[in-house]
């Protein structure tokens, strides 16, 4: 595990479970993280997992609906999310898959959030590496303009080669039909852009010192989010004094928050959680915002 250094804590002030918000990325469906939410529950924390805006409560209604989700791009989904955060009667620890990986550096960046897991995050503004096989699983979104401000499905294929490379393809076709749905196609083109794009929506602060930790988890096969992406990610964090963690995992692809072994990735971050005494229980807060503090001008590489 790559680590870097350790910043400054955040304080919490009467006694609740600790909110878990799970955040889940294109592709897939709410619900998908249900499995975790048990897991989660079972260990103390009180889970949370909503849709993004729009989103249908089944797996069926989503992809019978899919303009309801049609253009929405990643401050739109952002924005819906700090909403939730708001709601809370704790600061939650945030754990996201894909897109809602970079949604969770968004929100913690912002000082949102008493930590967060990035699981196969997208890339973030600032990174530079883009692998072949990571454009390809992009190209159902990028491979047509008219997309920017549709919902997308991917087919099965596609599902196989983004999500299910490292499965069987009888489990990939099962997690295909359980799980997927049509989603917004915008937030691929935002973060395809966003090194061309000066206020890119895809921005985080990577120089927050006073943030919550985080933990990015990569995994060693994945074509979505190549492990050398997650890599130069985690890299983007190197000038900030908060703990930033790097976890990759061997063998594993984009499936793997839902795959057969996604009961091994949630252990791994609730160990990682307990390593960094985050327990289960937090303390009911008044929320001011320490976002701005401590920040140095960003330096050049």
């Amino acid at each position: 595990m790559a680590t870097h250094p350790v910043g400054g804590a955040m304080n919490d002030s009467a006694s609740v479970p600790r909110p878990v918000l799970f955040i889940h990325g294109l592709f897939l469906h709410a619900s998908s993280w249900g499995p975790w939410c048990r897991r989660f529950a079972e260990a103390g924390f009180a889970p949370v997992a909503p849709g993004w805006p729009g989103e249908a409560d089944t797996v069926a209604a989503a992809r019978a609906t899919p303009d309801r989700v049609a253009n929405q791009g990643i401050e739109e989904v952002a924005e819906h999310f700090r909403e939730i955060v708001a709601e809370l009667p704790a600061s939650p620890v945030l754990v996201g898959h894909s897109f809602g990986g970079l949604i969770v550096q968004k929100l913690l960046g912002e000082g949102l959030g008493h930590a967060g897991i990035a699981i196969d995050p997208a890339q973030i503004q600032g990174v530079l590496p883009l692998p072949l096989a990571q454009l390809r699983a992009g190209w159902p979104a990028l491979g047509n303009p008219f997309n920017l401000t549709r919902a997308v499905a991917l087919t099965r294929d596609e599902f196989r080669f983004g999500f299910g490379n490292t499965l069987s393809q009888a489990e990939s076709d099962e997690l295909f039909e359980t799980w997927t749905v049509p989603s917004p196609a915008r937030p691929v083109f935002e973060a395809a852009v966003a090194n061309f794009v000066w206020h890119a929506a895809s921005k985080v602060d990577t120089l927050n010192h006073t943030r919550g930790p985080l933990l990015l988890v990569s995994g060693s096969d994945d074509h979505t989010v190549p492990e050398i992406t997650t890599r130069a990610t985690f890299h983007q964090y190197r000038h900030s004094r908060a703990v930033t963690d790097l976890i990759e995992l061997e063998g594993r692809g984009h499936s793997l928050v839902i795959d057969h072994g996604w009961s091994a990735v949630a252990d791994t971050v609730l160990e990682w959680l307990g390593a960094k005494g985050v327990g289960e229980m937090a303390q009911a807060e008044t929320r001011a915002t320490n976002a701005d503090a401590d920040r140095t001008p960003e330096e050049s590489p």
